[in-house]
């Protein structure tokens, strides 16, 4: 059988791939999904749902791949969330020929199943971690999602040849390309992730054998169980909704201010940066000084970024691009300490479910922000949107507050040694 070492740094090399194309895969139609929305149903207040839907969908499928994962392995339910997504962008592309505004959203949410499995694939790395390097694993799968996910949004200009050969809408372009690149993953999944992380964790552990509850009951248990399991998912939740709700209305903002396509990709791509690019420096600060700090500084950063959201103009300018910039950033430390507050206290048998049930309660949260947002943007503007964002950036700096308390005072708490 493979060594444990050995066996980690192959599933970190193929996630890692894998990341990559997802990314693309996702980041790909990010630019033009709102643009896309508004012009199938010739409203701008609706022009949010097609973000909704896809957070809805990964949030709604977040489950299942769960329970794929807790009863089959990491590999089956990874190929199954990349397949589901490639037939969800194909289901866009419909959606632009035939100008059906339903299964816009269908494709959507099917699509949104790209996130479950990129959100799901931190949660791969960490099966095999040690728990001193716990958070520099997970946090290497997120940061390789940048080479993908920059390149994604970029794509929404040379993918217009595409979808005028094919005779489509141009904004459908990219959603061409997304179904492509989001396959390939699915087969690098199938042919590549060997051995399955997570069964070999319950190999090493002793549990070869899962139990078939169901997952949502088994995770509400597991996070009733662990406090600090419960504050990482909060913390994921809210700077996920804080994320969501201002970067699914910025292409309308920039547009509505007669930015071009190449300007919305720019803004985006810098966005998207930094929601991937400083990962291992959030994992670093996990190790080194505790995922609540980490946390704090994630809300504190979120909190600056919705000040600058708020008070930029409409269309190109560069406080808007710092204000998307940070927004990423503090998504990024966010993720990675409540990531790694949720895998910490729970065994190998609880993690499936703990951490679907957390991928569900951060999806549905920022699909009803996403849809709020839209809203929100159409009757009182995008700077009431960055108002309503600092609520959510305040939240998330009072948690990891009262986490740091409360992991000082363990520390601090005396241990009964035998006499």
């Amino acid at each position: 059988m493979v060594g444990r070492a050995e066996a980690q740094r192959r599933t970190l090399r193929t996630l890692m791939f894998t990341q990559v194309l997802g990314g693309v895969g996702l980041a790909a139609g990010a630019t033009v999904g709102s643009l896309l929305a508004e012009r199938i149903s010739g409203r701008t207040d609706l022009a949010g749902l097609g973000g909704t839907f896809q957070t809805l969908g990964a949030a709604l499928l977040a489950l299942p791949i769960a329970t794929v994962a807790h009863r089959a392995g990491r590999r089956p339910s990874l190929t199954l969330a990349y397949v589901v997504a490639a037939l969800g962008a194909l289901g866009i592309v419909a959606a632009a020929a035939t100008r059906s505004f339903a299964l816009f959203l269908l494709g959507s949410a099917a699509l949104g199943a790209a996130s479950a499995a990129n959100s799901a694939a931190r949660y791969a790395a960490a099966d095999l971690a040690l728990p001193a390097h716990r958070g520099r694993d997970l946090s290497l799968v997120v940061w390789v999602t940048t080479l993908g996910s920059v390149l994604g949004p970029n794509l929404a200009g040379p993918a217009e040849p595409i979808a005028r050969a094919l005779g489509l809408d141009v904004l459908a372009g990219p959603f061409v390309v997304s179904a492509v690149v989001l396959m390939l993953g699915a087969v690098a999944i199938t042919a590549l992730l060997r051995p399955d992380p997570l069964l070999l964790s319950r190999q090493l552990s002793g549990e070869e054998a899962a139990p078939r509850k169901g997952s949502l009951g088994r995770g509400v248990a597991a996070l009733r169980r662990h406090p600090e399991a419960s504050q990482g998912v909060a913390i994921m939740a809210l700077g996920h909704a804080v994320m969501v709700g201002v970067m699914v209305m910025t292409p309308l903002h920039l547009v509505h201010g007669h930015a071009s396509l190449a300007i919305v990709g720019f803004v985006i791509s810098g966005h998207i940066f930094g929601m991937f690019a400083f990962a291992p420096i959030w994992g670093i600060g996990v190790d080194r000084f505790g995922a609540p700090y980490v946390a704090l500084a994630g809300g504190a950063i979120l909190l600056i970024s919705a000040v600058l959201a708020g008070l930029s103009a409409a269309g190109f300018s560069v406080l808007l691009t710092i204000a998307l910039f940070l927004l990423g950033l503090g998504w990024s430390a966010a993720f990675i300490s409540g990531s790694t507050l949720l895998v910490g206290p729970l065994t190998v048998t609880e993690r499936p479910a703990g951490q679907g049930l957390a991928d569900l309660g951060m999806g549905l949260t920022a699909a009803i922000c996403g849809a709020a947002a839209g809203v929100i943007v159409q009757h009182w503007g995008y700077a009431w949107l960055a108002h309503v964002a600092l609520v959510g950036a305040f939240t998330i700096m009072a948690i990891a507050a009262m986490a740091a308390t409360a992991s000082a005072r363990a520390a601090e708490a005396p241990v009964d040694r035998p006499v």
